[in-house]
């Protein structure tokens, strides 16, 4: 039999072809395991307006705290100038009965009749005594107003101690509502920055066909009800309602000034609004006082009922009444959007409605 042959090993021009071919397939199968999808225009414009949404429920919530802020800080204020006040009172105090007894022990050392018998003016020591005896009632009324003072100085730093630390509660969760929106926003933002130009076109261009959407289902909506109720026979309660007049017109009217304005979350003008910083500035404008935030307006008046709706009305959206707007008439409304948009017209079937009031 014939000797077998040994293979010869590979030559080093054979090892470097195979080593790359090895090492270009590790790498295309580690990037391929790897590679983030790409995310759809659409799931990215959900994912940025739910972030918007979310954010805009802590600008509402950081409004309330600013508020509870700043009241606390007003009363802090009141009750350190009644508590220096008290101080004061009692420094005087104190200083009256240190003179009351300062008297009494330099003529009340000696026994009154003992004094009475060695005295060359006994009618000048009645004097005296008298007046001593008079000063011994004073010290004693002195004495309980000052009991009184110290009493309520203590009570005073008590509530001062009490204020402050609350003031400093509501402060740290203030800090922490800012650095959430924040963060959201910025969340928002990024996702947008991964876009292209064109992609970023696109979901504005997407987000204004919604709206112009909205408009025309609202439009259809009156345009139905019309035609329902005339051929009825019966009172039109879903047309267009009454054109303002008196306060509702400067409501409006105020509104209407802010149109193309920017969102600026926490802001009540004149550059910029959040929804509630809106609405409750364009009641001031008409002479009528109102909660700072969309929670609180909730509460300012009766609830009308949609059908009712008047221009000048609050209507509120989302079941935690987060967002509000300023009804204008022909079921639309003029509101503060959200970061990043400006104060526009927008129907209210283009949000979840909640209901409305008029303060």
């Amino acid at each position: 039999m014939g000797k077998r042959r040994k293979p010869s090993p590979p030559s080093r021009a054979r090892m470097a072809v195979l080593t790359t071919a090895m090492a270009g397939g590790a790498v295309l199968a580690a990037g391929t395991a790897h590679a983030e999808p790409t995310p759809s225009l659409a799931s990215v414009k959900e994912q940025v307006d739910k972030l918007n949404e979310e954010a805009e429920q802590s600008v509402e919530q950081y409004n309330g705290f600013q508020e509870k802020q700043q009241k606390l800080q007003g009363e802090a204020n009141r009750i350190q100038e009644k508590v220096a006040r008290g101080q004061e009172s009692m420094n005087e105090l104190r200083t009256r009965l240190g003179a009351v007894a300062a008297d009494q022990y330099r003529n009340g050392g000696i026994d009154p009749s003992v004094q009475l018998m060695f005295d060359s003016d006994p009618a000048g020591y009645l004097e005296r005594a008298s007046a001593q005896n008079q000063a011994a009632g004073t010290q004693t009324a002195l004495l309980k107003q000052a009991q009184d003072e110290q009493r309520k100085l203590d009570q005073d730093r008590a509530e001062a101690t009490a204020t402050l630390a609350q003031l400093d509660s509501v402060g740290t969760e203030l800090g922490a509502r800012k650095q959430q929106i924040q963060s959201k926003l910025a969340a928002a933002q990024a996702m947008l920055n991964k876009l292209s130009t064109e992609d970023r076109a696109k979901v504005n261009a997407q987000q204004a066909a919604d709206k112009a959407k909205a408009e025309a289902q609202q439009a259809a909506k009156t345009a139905a009800a019309d035609r329902a109720s005339r051929s009825a026979d019966r009172p039109d309660m879903s047309t267009p309602a009454p054109p303002a007049s008196g306060r509702a017109a400067a409501i409006i009217a105020f509104a209407q000034a802010q149109l193309g304005k920017p969102y600026g979350w926490s802001k009540s003008g004149p550059d910029s609004f959040d929804c509630s910083g809106l609405t409750s500035q364009a009641y001031k404008a008409a002479g009528v006082r109102i909660s700072r935030i969309s929670q609180d307006q909730w509460n300012d008046g009766p609830r009308i009922d949609r059908a009712n709706l008047q221009p000048g009305d609050l209507v509120f959206f989302y079941n935690d009444i987060h967002h509000v707007g300023i009804y204008i008439g022909d079921g639309k409304m003029i509101h503060a959007p959200r970061t990043g948009k400006n104060v526009e017209v927008l129907p209210i079937s283009a949000m979840p409605y909640m209901g409305a009031v008029r303060p």
